[in-house]
């Protein structure tokens, strides 16, 4: 194909790359566009040129977020994913031939890539055509552009990621679809959409989790923090969960009133504001945004989880940054940057500064959920670079309002106590969530599967399932907690409770409670609730911590909520059974929650550390 091409860039720079997205380095807006079989032309991006990087932006706002059916294999190896010919009804080595023979057309440009961390990399290779540069710059970032020249002779990619947009056109109806062909050592992902999230980022997500897989090891996708306190004590903190969990936002500083106080959450029935008046927070020093690589080699405590990045940037949502001042130190990253940045779905003057909170519409008054900014990790403050070891490890999940009126899943406290067991089996089902503005479909609670990374994933999900279980029993010093955004029963709290949480656990230093400290939570799958809660001498409402407690749901309304989220883990969990090589123990706990067990049988068939 390379052979066959009209013309093929390598280019050695970042700059070179960002110079080629806008069509040469002297242009200020391109259109990437393509002539299709039909004979007509489609605009896919529309790249323009700032004064802080260059902006992307999708015409078809279908584009503009990642759809979580993307994903066929092509391929004959073990998978529960659905496989490219019983979707599309045909061999994709018939579409895989047209892929090839329309680059071999184009000029193209090819980015050598390094796929996790600078420790534990692995060598990929990007090919796609130069008009799309702005994707090459993005996968260069996220993952790390190594220079052609620097190339040794050992260089052997392990996978090949390939972009050819027009071929959601012509032949997948206009979809996102990404096709992962896994041969006998060369991972092949066919990119054929230009939005990168499926692809430059969970494709490439993909590549590594199949790599782990193999290996016995796992990417978690998590963000990573390490918390000082104003006291100069330090708690690692891993936060898990689907797409909209948190995990962005665990970086993150609270957002404070005008008077400096931190909104803890508003009454969604009578208006009734909350305020922690938190005078002094921790200091945050960021690890990872999204994808968090455990490697066996970096385990330094054989009683807790060590992880390090396994990304070069990160993919950073900025949803909830709607005007100038929210997130100071973003904002400022962000306007006045020491390098360009690339932006996604945010609006766009040549020449101006693209600023964050100003997003694209889907539709007249109607925002993108999903704008994006794509931070290299060298321009974030305090950055974390060497592995850390995970002293609290928690999951997080959107919750939707809860009231008498309206019964939901909306029954997690503001801080849940969860044994090994139960974190087990939230990762087994990472429920997607309340109003997810990541990814295209219903607001209606879904889910994202094993450790919330399966949508990336192309093997089968007891392989994981079985990872992740042997990953919680190597490590008995870390501990578990569960943490809801957006509602706490009847009351909005967006990220708040979660900022909150964090500061709770700092300055406790962790997540260790005695017995007198905990209760039961009302529903068996939420572990242990606080009986109380403190943070600098501010007394948080105990209906924050039990949810039953609050006036506006009481426990009719919350045990209809506990059935439901009963009902849907039974229905996510009961085929892991089916499997013949699930761990022994794996299918005991599955058992446990299908016969609805209590909080001390959990307990007990996997003991948390002392």
């Amino acid at each position: 194909m390379l052979e066959r091409a009209p013309r093929v860039l390598w280019p050695r720079t970042r700059q070179e790359l960002l110079d080629l997205a806008l069509g040469g380095d002297t242009g200020g807006e391109f259109e990437v566009a393509y002539d299709l079989p039909d004979g007509n032309r489609v605009v896919e991006a529309t790249v323009t040129r700032c004064r802080n990087g260059v902006a992307v932006n999708y015409p078809d706002p279908y584009l503009r977020r990642r759809d979580p059916d993307t994903m066929v294999i092509a391929d004959d190896a073990p998978t529960d994913k659905e496989r490219f010919d019983q979707r599309f009804g045909y061999p994709f080595a018939t579409l895989r031939t047209a892929i090839i023979d329309w680059l071999s057309q184009q000029e193209l440009i090819v980015v050598p890539f390094s796929a996790g961390s600078g420790r534990i990399g692995h060598d990929c290779l990007f090919v796609g055509p130069a008009n799309a540069a702005f994707f090459a710059a993005a996968l260069a970032d996220l993952q790390g552009m190594l220079d052609v020249d620097d190339l040794e002779g050992d260089f052997a990619p392990q996978a090949v990621l390939y972009l050819a947009p027009p071929f959601r056109h012509s032949h997948c109806g206009g979809r996102q679809v990404v096709v992962h062909n896994r041969g006998a050592g060369l991972h092949e992902v066919f990119a054929l959409n230009l939005y990168p999230g499926p692809s430059a980022k969970k494709g490439v997500y993909g590549i590594l989790l199949g790599l782990g897989r193999a290996e016995g090891w796992v990417t978690a996708h998590a963000s990573v923090v390490r918390v000082v306190t104003p006291y100069d004590n330090t708690l690692t903190v891993m936060h898990e969960g689907a797409s909209g969990g948190g995990k962005s936002e665990m970086l993150e500083y609270p957002h404070r009133a005008s008077d400096g106080r931190i909104t803890l959450g508003q009454n969604l029935v009578s208006g009734e504001r909350r305020f922690v008046p938190l005078t002094q927070g921790c200091t945050l020093e960021p690890v990872t945004d999204d994808m968090a690589l455990c490697h066996p080699s970096m385990q330094a405590d054989q009683r807790k989880l060590s992880v390090t990045d396994a990304e070069n940037a990160w993919f950073v949502r900025v949803d909830h940054i709607d005007q100038y001042g929210v997130n100071p130190d973003l904002e400022r990253i962000t306007v006045a940057p020491r390098e360009p940045l690339i932006f996604l779905n945010i609006q766009a003057v040549e020449r101006a500064t693209c600023l964050i909170w100003e997003h694209v519409e889907d539709a007249p008054g109607k925002r993108c959920p999903n704008p994006r900014v794509i931070l290299p990790r060298r321009l974030i403050p305090g950055i974390v670079c060497d592995p850390v070891e995970v002293d609290v490890r928690s999951f997080g999940v959107r919750t939707p309002p809860c009231t008498r009126e309206a019964p939901s899943y909306g029954i997690v406290g503001l801080l849940h106590l969860l044994p090994p067991a139960l974190a087990w089996l939230w990762r087994l089902v990472a429920p997607r969530g309340h109003a997810n503005p990541s990814i295209l479909g219903g607001d209606g609670i879904a889910s994202e599967g094993v450790g919330s990374f399966w949508p990336f994933a192309t093997d089968r999900k007891v392989d994981y399932a079985n990872l992740l279980l042997e990953q919680m029993r190597g490590a008995p010093g870390t501990r578990y907690v569960l943490i809801p955004n957006q509602h706490i029963g009847a009351w909005k709290v967006g990220f708040n409770g979660q900022w909150i949480a964090r500061e709770y656990l700092a300055r406790r230093g962790g997540a260790k409670f005695r017995p007198d400290q905990l209760a039961p939570a009302r529903c068996p799958l939420l572990g242990h609730s606080l009986r109380s809660l403190h943070v600098e001498g501010a007394q948080i409402p105990g209906w924050f911590l039990r949810v039953e407690t609050q006036p506006e749901v009481g426990p009719e309304a919350y045990d209809r909520g506990a059935a439901m989220l009963g009902d849907f883990f039974k229905q996510e969990i009961a085929d892991y059974l089916d499997a013949p090589d699930l761990d022994p123990l794996g299918a005991d706990l599955i058992r446990a929650c299908l016969a609805d067990a209590d909080l001390r049988t959990y307990e007990t068939l996997l003991r948390p550390v002392s």
